[in-house]
């Protein structure tokens, strides 16, 4: 029985470095991050010398300037906004670098995923059936907990991971192609480009309405109320869709790439 040729590697571009050179430089810069890391950690001081001067502040102000009655989302969308606008885009940034990384990896595996029995689920009725009643429960509670972050624990960091989440489940209690319709890459990067826009412009009208970058210059309202807080509910939100697109995206590819080695070792076995 003559074997099946086998699949050609893509030629690599002038200038490009191989997939082990690009590991062992992964590695390097990851050994000399870790180095730092320690480093800075070494530099903290004792649990028993800290005096949290500043929670301590936050705690007696914020209530009654910024109508919340959750400090640190205060904190984070408002007395710190600036330096979260700074964490966002750091997230924007990581999703769409590794996103670029696993799609290249991709296209040096060309086979294609659709059609292919090996990413149908073997799993039990029960779990699919669990999975599948989790998923609109997931979203609810997302969007509660984005919505409610300035007045509960939570916000949008938390609720847009929590949105995230209910693709998987859809996975998890289905298949492979009813994800892909679920997720339309399009949709998901542009909600993500969004969430991002979106915070950038609320700052902008801050700085337009009240003459400073964030300045939270919408009506404060009662502290308890769902309507409160100024814009910090809206930074809030829009947190929460980049979040929440940030992570489908990164989901979706990973789950892309899991699959195409999975095939690939199929093919060599």
């Amino acid at each position: 029985m003559s074997e099946d040729p086998p699949t050609p590697t893509p030629a690599r571009r002038p200038g490009e470095l191989s997939f082990a050179a690009r590991r062992r430089l992964f590695l390097i810069g990851a050994a000399g991050l870790g180095a730092l890391m320690l480093w800075g950690l070494g530099g903290l001081p004792d649990f028993e010398d800290f005096t949290p001067l500043y929670g301590q502040v936050m705690n007696q102000v914020a209530v009654e300037e910024r109508s919340t009655t959750a400090v640190v989302t205060a904190v984070n969308f408002d007395y710190r906004g600036f330096d979260t606008l700074g964490e966002e885009f750091i997230l924007f940034a990581a999703v769409l670098v590794l996103a670029l990384l696993l799609r290249r990896l991709r296209e040096e595996r060309p086979e294609r995923l659709e059609g292919d029995p090996r990413h149908r689920h073997t799993t039990s009725a029960a779990v699919r059936l669990t999975c599948v009643a989790l998923v609109g429960p997931t979203v609810l509670l997302s969007i509660y907990i984005t919505m409610h972050g300035h007045l509960t624990p939570g916000g949008g960091f938390q609720g847009g991971v929590i949105a995230a989440t209910a693709l998987l489940l859809v996975y998890l209690g289905s298949d492979y192609a009813t994800m892909q319709r679920l997720r339309p890459v399009a949709l998901v990067e542009t909600a993500k480009a969004a969430g991002a826009g979106a915070f950038v412009l609320i700052g902008l009208a801050g700085l337009i309405v009240a003459g400073a970058f964030l300045e939270n210059f919408l009506p404060l309202g009662t502290p308890g109320e769902l309507v409160s807080a100024g814009t910090i509910p809206l930074l809030s939100l829009a947190v929460g869709i980049e979040v929440a697109g940030g992570f489908v995206l990164l989901l979706s590819d990973f789950l892309d790439q899991l699959l195409v080695i999975r095939r690939k070792r199929g093919t060599e076995a």
